[in-house]
């Protein structure tokens, strides 16, 4: 179809996944990470939809897909669109690890004659910071890929027209053009996607940009470093939508929800649901490391139902924060700021990146057992610093000539891609694993969980994510924002290059993973259940002070 003459226009949202090391697409049958990207565009193809921008006769429809936890079937897929004549194949948020299998998989849909439009961090961040067109980009616009960097509030409906005449240009590039946000479509998926992660939980942004410059960061030269803000409007009518298909839990996705100038408003407006109306709302959250000098802020957070906050910690070495640009970070801070989430009984989750220029195993060794002994953190997830296209760190690297894995896959924050000063990359690699290890050692998860029942936390909520964080990275070998439950592999869904297993030997060694992987699983939660166990039995248990949360208001 070249004109809008037909009655559907089908389009798929994907949001791919990456390959592990054995060149198996990562999915899982319910995975954990919600796409708040995949939200925001769902709701703007709805809005199309809904306006009608193909003309009256057309019925836009609009599929959303998390490869994450959904299988893309490639051929049902070119039928659904042949059928219709025409329609799109849209690659949504993809990230630079997630930009090869986005490519591997367009390039089937290209083959097939499906349009085809690639969005997302990389795209936007190489287009940002580099020059030119760099060569994936350029391949994939000589496979017939439109290429999309910026926003598409406001921009979509011309998409769908171009595709619907056949006039899709290379390169749709609205950087320099950042949209507002407010009375804006609000993210949303239906319940029957979001029911493939854990939780059931929707995703939405209430900003977009920060106003820091942290050097390792792509947000602040894609989004910018100004607050584009939805308002308290916008998110009650994310949270109603949202409730009448009895969901609940909810990601606020923003870098730094601390620095939207309309938190108070968003927050009391949420207070204001959940207090008046009774309509059940949880939040898990970033926030940045000075967020507890914000007069009212935690307080009115915790009324508004946030459970979970997650905290760019990076580092604790004055130096290396420095180097980064993470002035903002105050490490005689860190505890006074933990406590006070800790004290209105809210989990508290850290980042700490590896691999800043002083960084050595035994600095790392180090740090982790002052953070323990120290810092009231309850879940620390670990990174290796990593130039990401679209960064600082990498524009300097790339300009410097500095050699770089040219692999994208290996983008995921938890892969070496550089040298580092002080460390080989396989001692780079052996510090990283190390830091899992010792951070969730049996003694520190007992001491998690003891902390956690005088901070009035559920022992039970902790420990199952521990076991999340802890088995992610020791059993499956993958970050736990890559993670899941139960790993599904498919036989054909190996990385282009890579030799396809027989049919015997595919299912023989997938057997043996999943019966080894579970066995270690098992274990694992016995020692978490007995850690329970010990602790539902202690009457002292909620009077339990060390050096990290000696300053615990005593619950009553």
């Amino acid at each position: 179809m070249q004109t809008t003459d037909s009655l559907r226009f089908p389009v798929f949202l994907i949001k791919p996944s990456h390959y592990d090391d054995d060149g198996y697409v990562i999915r899982w049958r319910r995975s954990v990470i919600p796409s708040n990207t995949l939200a925001t565009l769902y709701g703007l193809v709805a809005d199309c939809a809904e306006r009608r921008v193909l003309g009256q006769g057309v019925e836009i429809e609009c599929h959303a897909l998390d490869e994450t936890n959904t299988r893309i079937d490639v051929a049902r897929i070119v039928r659904e669109i042949r059928s219709a004549g025409s329609g799109l194949v849209g690659f949504v948020g993809v990230q630079s690890n997630q930009f090869p299998r986005a490519m591997d998989l367009a390039r089937q849909f290209r083959e097939a004659g499906v349009s085809v439009a690639i969005g997302g961090f990389h795209v936007s961040g190489c287009l940002a910071m580099l020059p030119g067109v760099q060569p994936d980009l350029q391949e994939a616009i000589d496979l017939g890929v439109s290429i999309y960097a910026g926003e598409a509030e406001g921009r979509l409906e011309a998409l769908l027209q171009d595709v619907a005449h056949g006039a899709m240009k290379p390169i749709y590039n609205f950087l320099s053009d950042l949209p507002g946000l407010q009375q804006q479509p609000v993210p949303f998926l239906p319940k029957e996607v979001l029911s493939r992660g854990l939780g059931v939980q929707a995703s939405f942004d209430a900003g977009r940009g920060c106003p820091f410059q942290c050097s390792f960061c792509t947000i602040i030269n894609v989004q910018g470093r100004k607050s584009r803000r939805r308002n308290a409007d916008d998110v009650e009518r994310i949270v109603r939508m949202n409730r009448a298909q009895n969901v609940r839990n909810f990601f606020i996705s923003d870098d730094n929800f601390a620095r939207n100038r309309d938190w108070e408003s968003i927050l009391d407006r949420l207070i204001e649901l959940r207090e008046h109306e009774q309509i059940e709302i949880k939040i898990t959250m970033q926030v940045d490391t000075l967020c507890h000098k914000i007069p009212g802020f935690i307080e009115k957070a915790r009324r508004a139902g946030v459970r979970k906050v997650f905290i760019g910690l990076e580092n604790i070495n004055p130096e290396a924060l420095k180097g980064a640009g993470k002035r903002q970070n105050q490490i005689s801070e860190y505890r006074n700021m933990m406590q006070a989430w800790q004290n209105q009984g809210v989990i508290v989750f850290a980042g700490y990146i590896i691999g800043f220029p002083g960084d050595t195993r035994e600095s790392v060794r180090r740090d982790i057992e002052i953070i323990q002994r120290e810092l009231p953190v309850d879940i620390l997830e670990f990174f290796v610093l990593t130039p990401l296209p679209g960064s600082q760190d990498h524009k300097e690297l790339f300009h410097a000539g500095v050699p770089m894995d040219p692999d994208m896959n290996s983008y995921d924050t938890y892969h070496v891609t550089t040298g580092h000063s002080q460390m080989s990359q396989e001692q780079w690699r052996d510090t990283y694993r190390m830091a899992w290890s010792q951070y969730y050692s049996p003694e520190h998860i007992e001491t998690l969980l003891r902390r956690a029942r005088a901070s009035g936390i559920k022992t039970r909520k902790m420990a199952n994510m521990a076991l999340w964080f802890h088995g992610c990275a020791s059993i499956e070998d993958l970050h736990p924002l890559d993670g899941g439950f139960f790993r599904m592999k498919t036989r054909s869904e190996r990385r282009p290059g890579l030799p396809v297993d027989s049919a015997l030997r595919f299912h023989v060694r997938y057997a043996w993973e999943i019966a080894s992987k579970h066995a270690r699983y098992l274990r694992l939660i016995a020692r978490l259940r007995w850690f329970e166990w010990r602790l539902d039995r202690d009457p002292e248990a909620a009077n339990y002070r060390d050096d990290a949360n000696r300053a615990l208001i005593p619950r009553s």
